[in-house]
């Protein structure tokens, strides 16, 4: 869980767009009268643990003594990666449109998990190499027909283009806002955005690339190794400077669902969102999204340690304290969906619990 910002690091440059975020950091004037409500339930004080920490945290988030959720919702972002094709997935890249056809016949993971707590799912097409047609349930955003080029060999998209994919997500759930929405889950479905993701927290955290990079889909030993080294293939390619900015970085190495994210997540926070913050990839989206607008960090609560080695630097990165961990790594939002009724019950204790003055239970004795 997020609860206090940490350093950014020390080469990361803040960087300015067309589309501009303005995300105020945490009023902190309500602190007091949140915390009195919390002590004055009828339990010891601090007994309800980590609860407590969220609903201090989301009240602050809403500015309101009495938060709430409205219209939940996972955006899953899917897109294609041109180094994918050069053997760092255990699975074929047309997976990737596959399983975006699973999503809208409600039959993934993260349906399943969205439909027992009542989250609502979108799934956007920020770059699939396939072509789906009109679809009710399905937001066309495609950067590009034909994915993310291979950053084996060149950057993995233009400027333009990430600007474009950061504009795009910021844009949707800026519409999410105005339905309602106040809690955001991001998720994504992409054949080798692990990769994307390990060059990402490689470069923004300055961890080493072989503790960033896992077995994503399931490598075997063989594949791990092959991954490994063509990661180190892609960032001695690159060769980036120590101060390049966010913007510089994701189109070297991202995806074009990874800089949706980022820009959906941007504007969650600007909109006063409680960000669900997943895994691996998501994580890697909030890094970059870090870096363009340091308070973002103040509006997240992470959801889920991933099984991905690369996500502990992350989260150390970006000072989070997830509230599970169960070994998951599937990505889609399914962690951070897991988590929402835990913290569905923080709020629900500061809304509905009695208080010792309600109930005429005798408070602690000074």
């Amino acid at each position: 869980m997020r609860l206090s910002a940490s350093p950014l690091a020390a080469f990361a440059t803040i960087v300015t767009f067309p589309m501009n975020f303005t995300i105020p950091p945490l009023d902190t004037a309500l602190d007091k009268a949140l915390q009195q409500k919390i002590d004055n339930k009828t339990k010891p004080l601090g007994s309800l643990g980590v609860l407590e920490k969220i609903a201090l945290h989301v009240g602050r988030i809403q500015q309101t003594l009495s938060p709430r959720f409205t219209r939940p919702c996972n955006l899953i972002f899917a897109a294609d990666h041109g180094a994918a094709k050069s053997g760092l997935s255990a699975y074929p890249q047309d997976v990737t449109w596959q399983m975006v056809e699973n999503f809208l016949a409600g039959g993934a993971g993260a349906n399943v998990f969205a439909r027992q707590h009542g989250l609502a799912v979108k799934v956007i097409d920020a770059g699939v190499v396939h072509d789906f047609g009109k679809r009710n349930d399905l937001i066309d955003a495609k950067i590009s027909s034909e994915g993310t080029r291979s950053y084996l060999v060149e950057p993995a998209m233009t400027r333009a283009q990430c600007c474009a994919a950061i504009g795009k997500g910021a844009e949707i759930v800026r519409g999410l806002a105005t339905e309602g929405c106040n809690v955001l889950v991001v998720g994504e479905v992409g054949i080798g955005n692990t990769a994307s993701a390990s060059l990402l927290t490689h470069v923004f955290t300055r961890t080493p690339l072989v503790d960033c990079v896992g077995r994503g889909t399931g490598l075997n030993d063989a594949g791990l190794a092959r991954k490994r080294a063509l990661l180190a293939q892609a960032v001695e390619r690159a060769k980036l400077p120590a101060d390049a900015d966010a913007v510089t970085v994701l189109a070297e190495f991202g995806g074009f669902e990874i800089a949706m994210m980022a820009g959906a997540l941007l504007a969650g926070a600007e909109n006063r969102m409680t960000l669900l913050i997943d895994g691996f990839i998501a994580t890697s989206a909030l890094l970059a999204a870090s870096r363009i607008e340091p308070n973002i960090r103040d509006y997240c609560i992470f959801c889920h340690r991933s099984a991905e080695p690369g996500h502990q630097a992350q989260v150390h990165d970006l000072g989070g304290e997830p509230l599970l961990d169960l070994g998951l790594r599937l990505g889609e939002g399914t962690g951070a969906t897991i988590a929402y009724p835990l913290v569905c019950s923080a709020l629900a204790f500061l809304n509905d619990m009695a208080s010792f003055d309600s109930a005429g239970v005798s408070t602690i004795i000074t």
